[in-house]
């Protein structure tokens, strides 16, 4: 091999693989080596189930590495016409979605079955961080107007599902570019008193399942067979686990199904119960570690879009990661979240994979861009 083809071959090796960032990479493989065991015993060894998510993954990576070499201002330039498919996949699931569980969640799409408020919590944070940057650094009230307007859209379509659960976080994920943007504490504290003082009307305008869900957070052994099983059989695995772990495969709560939704919103439980206290600080590191690398990266963003847009997605995964312990371990109400990395699904790991690609592409082209 002359010297020619060799230079040819390691411009290409940097091409595909310099963008990667080591440590968001390596801490992104050791948490999906994690779900990919954990996921195995969950769903009692089924094999299928790993293998489609194995393609998942495989989506989920091309994903993350196409963001990745993708500069930051190119994907500036789609990110109003990715939210308004976003919302309207939202209005598809409104009039055509599939009712399950109570609820209309899901959208055909021929063979593909989409969730499209996966894809929202992804396309929210980016449309806004893209009406920032377009708007300049000097930002009037009516931005910000504008702004919450982008937001509620979406958070009332997810809420009408019903899913609030989701319909929160979309809306955390807003809160977060906005208060990125620079809204004042005055108006964060006036918002969150409103948001205590609307509480009690709140309550009456929720479904009954919703209403069972807080007072089960309060005292889930009132109904220990009934609205609070589900919290306390989790409580009860996370607890069997002790230190070290029951052992892979030897969980009883999962494989004698006291666990619901054991391969998706409730997968930590497993995972706790099979590897211990050890296990669970294991993953908390390594989920910390691309959190605040994540943080890091925003920091030296070249442009306030790239900077939003970094410190949103970073501040997004900690509330998600945090939102799903949470109610696994009984600290929060049951809201179908699933646990990054972990839990089984292909539109939430897709939407996973790509934030980790945006977090590297602004990493990667931060010094293309000086302001």
């Amino acid at each position: 091999m002359n010297k020619a083809t060799m230079t040819r071959i390691k411009q290409w090796r940097e091409r595909l693989f310099a963008p990667l960032d080591p440590t968001l990479l390596q801490a992104s493989l050791l948490l999906t080596l994690l779900g990919l065991v954990v996921l195995y015993s969950a769903s009692n060894a089924d094999l299928f189930k790993v293998l489609g998510q194995v393609r998942n993954l495989a989506l989920a990576f091309a994903a993350m590495w196409l963001m990745a070499i993708t500069p930051p201002h190119k994907i500036q330039r789609v990110v109003f016409p990715v939210y308004l498919v976003a919302l309207v996949a939202l209005l598809g699931v409104a009039l055509f979605g599939e009712v399950s569980h109570g609820a209309r969640r899901w959208l055909h799409l021929g063979p593909i079955r989409i969730q499209p408020s996966e894809l929202m919590k992804l396309a929210l944070p980016l449309a806004l961080a893209g009406f920032f940057e377009w708007r300049g650094k000097t930002l009037r009230w009516s931005d910000f107007l504008i702004a919450a307007l982008i937001l509620l859209i979406p958070v009332l379509l997810v809420v009408r599902q019903p899913d609030l659960g989701t319909a929160l976080l979309i809306a955390s994920s807003g809160f977060y570019v906005l208060y990125f943007a620079g809204l004042s504490w005055r108006i964060m504290g006036g918002l969150f008193l409103a948001m205590l003082a609307a509480l009690p009307l709140l309550w009456h305008v929720l479904h009954d399942y919703q209403k069972k869900r807080i007072l089960t957070l309060l005292d889930p052994t009132q109904d220990p067979l009934g609205a609070g099983y589900h919290t306390l059989q989790s409580m009860i695995a996370l607890g069997s686990g002790g230190t070290l772990g029951k052992g892979w495969l030897q969980g009883t709560q999962s494989h004698l199904d006291f666990l619901p939704e054991h391969t998706t919103d409730f997968i930590f439980s497993v995972f706790g119960e099979e590897f211990g206290l050890v296990g669970e600080i294991v993953f908390l590191i390594a989920i910390l570690i691309i959190i605040t690398r994540g943080f890091l990266i925003a920091n030296e963003g070249s442009t306030p879009f790239a900077r939003l847009v970094a410190g949103t997605l970073s501040m997004t995964l900690f509330t998600y990661t945090f939102v799903n312990i949470g109610m696994v371990s009984g600290i929060l109400p049951v809201v179908g979240v699933p646990l990054p990395f972990l839990s089984y699904g292909g539109t939430s790991l897709v939407t996973l994979f790509t934030s980790i690609g945006i977090l590297m592409s602004v990493h990667h082209h931060r010094k293309l861009v000086k302001q």
